[in-house]
């Protein structure tokens, strides 16, 4: 799996004009290298901040901004107006810009120099007004970006940076994105469904189809000493069931299982796949459905939707890009019961087998149980709880005229009793403002029943990238209303048929 950040850059671009003269234009370069190497030297930016040039004129804006475009590396470009800057020589590049755009109003000094400030240094330091004068420009013209304001030794400016870069990085890995599925999704189920081509135009993800007969060979393919390996790794880095140990009665369903992440690990690599889906509806003669293959899978980055759907394998995909080197995870989740106990409302989250270990700190327990659907032998699983603390839970829903993210804020929290019949990993929540108000409104937005949760970012992130994606998001936290947020999906309705044209 490829890392989202280990090769990749942001640019800074600095913006500034002839007039001030090469004594001046000299400083400039100074102060912006000093504030990428304020931004770099704090390590709070998953990738390096790379300084270029100030740029003075359409030309040298435009090339630059094309040279970032071609470049793979780069993920998105940050610009600063360090003086005055006349927005007319940036509208040539903008017009052109291909990457995400971080609007970043700073300046070199944090406290006024009261007792020595001359004209020198105001002309110098025009950053209040130059940055508006931009800030203009890509409204006219109708630019979507992130802007920020305050100066980089300030932590939570550098942390929304991050954040911006991590939004990037989900957006790039979702335009290298290839999804593998095995058969389709579940038959007469409507939201597991979707529009392929657009999902290309939209987050350029590419979505395809294999017979699993054609995993099936690929499983059948691999060597007894890789079933070995894989076998001892689960040994060593789990609690593993007495049965399904070295002499257990279960030990050849572990190492059924262990073959069949092999053979799916090969396969996707094969087609440079970073997620994938299968369905129980059809298995072909694999021997069980996968489980601790897909959750080991999700662990290391990929993205997997059960039933089939694509949707939520490329959401999971895109959020763990985001999410790399943090603390916490993303895996699939499911909605699946409540707990309605006045002043004790809670939704308790699984799948059948498919929850990614990201989700806990525990060392996961790997078991074997019926399952009764799929008509094959019993699969194993690892099992776990997910641990307490803020998350969200993320839909991606195809609703017929555009794609729509649904986001809701939750605390995941300890179950309140303990769940030794339960045989599947899962995780259980209070989402905000409430279950009957969080509940309503999802429903009211139509968003899926399989969903992301994540325990590693927060909702700027999808903010950020539904805007790069000019994909609509509803969000559901602790400010939402019923009837303000039937309004807000009535106007998004009203704003995205008209953004796309008649």
């Amino acid at each position: 799996m490829k890392s989202s950040f280990q090769g990749h850059e942001v640019w800074f671009l600095t913006g500034s004009q002839g007039l001030y003269g090469e004594d001046a234009l000299n400083q400039v370069a100074r102060q912006s290298r000093a504030v990428v190497d304020q931004l770099n030297a704090a390590g709070d930016i998953p990738v390096p901040v790379v300084w270029k040039p100030t740029l003075t004129d359409a030309q040298s804006i435009r090339k630059a901004i094309l040279d970032a475009n071609s470049r793979d590396e780069v993920l998105g470009v940050i610009a600063w107006m360090h003086t005055f800057s006349p927005a007319k020589m940036w509208i040539p590049g903008l017009t052109v810009l291909g990457k995400p755009l971080l609007h970043l109003n700073t300046q070199a000094n944090v406290e006024l120099p009261w007792a020595t400030i001359d004209m020198d240094f105001m002309n110098l330091n025009q950053s209040a007004h130059g940055d508006r004068e931009f800030g203009y420009a890509l409204s006219r013209l109708g630019i979507r970006r992130e802007t920020v304001i305050g100066h980089v030794s300030d932590p939570k400016v550098r942390a929304r940076i991050a954040t911006w870069v991590r939004a990037c990085a989900g957006w790039n890995a979702a335009h290298h994105l290839n999804v593998v599925r095995f058969g389709d999704n579940m038959r007469n189920v409507a939201v597991t469904d979707g529009d392929k081509n657009e999902a290309l135009r939209v987050f350029g993800v590419t979505v395809n189809t294999w017979g699993v007969n054609d995993l099936v060979e690929a499983v059948e393919s691999v060597s007894e000493s890789a079933v070995d390996d894989v076998v001892a790794e689960y040994d060593d880095a789990y609690d593993v069931a007495p049965e399904l140990r070295a002499g257990g009665e279960k030990r050849e369903s572990l190492r059924c299982a262990a073959r069949q992440e092999v053979a799916l690990r090969a396969f996707l690599e094969e087609r440079d796949a970073e997620a994938f889906t299968d369905t129980f509806e059809d298995l072909g003669a694999l021997r069980q459905l996968p489980g601790i293959a897909v959750q080991r899978l999700m662990a290391d980055g990929y993205g997997f939707g059960a039933e089939g759907d694509w949707k939520t394998a490329v959401l999971v995909r895109i959020v763990k890009a985001m999410a790399e080197g943090l603390p916490g995870g993303a895996s699939l989740m499911e909605d699946y019961t409540y707990n309605l106990v006045p002043g004790q409302e809670l939704i308790l989250g699984a799948h059948m087998l498919e929850v990614c270990p990201s989700l806990s700190s525990k060392k996961p327990k790997v078991e074997i149980h019926p399952l009764g659907i799929g008509d094959r032998e019993d699969p194993v699983r690892m099992v776990f709880t997910a641990d307490p603390g803020q998350g969200m839970v993320v839909s991606l829903a195809d609703m017929g005229t555009r794609y729509r993210l649904t986001a809701n804020v939750v605390d995941i929290v300890e179950p309140l009793q303990d769940l030794p019949q339960l045989p599947v990993a899962r995780a259980v929540w209070k989402p905000r403002p409430s279950l009957d108000v969080s509940a309503e409104c999802w429903m009211e937005s139509g968003a899926a029943h399989h969903t992301v949760m994540t325990n590693a970012i927060g909702v700027d992130a999808f903010r950020i990238f539904a805007e790069l994606a000019h994909t609509e998001l509803l969000v559901i936290d602790e400010n939402t209303t019923v009837n303000e947020f039937k309004k807000e999906v009535r106007w998004n309705k009203a704003y995205f048929q008209l953004a796309q044209g008649i």
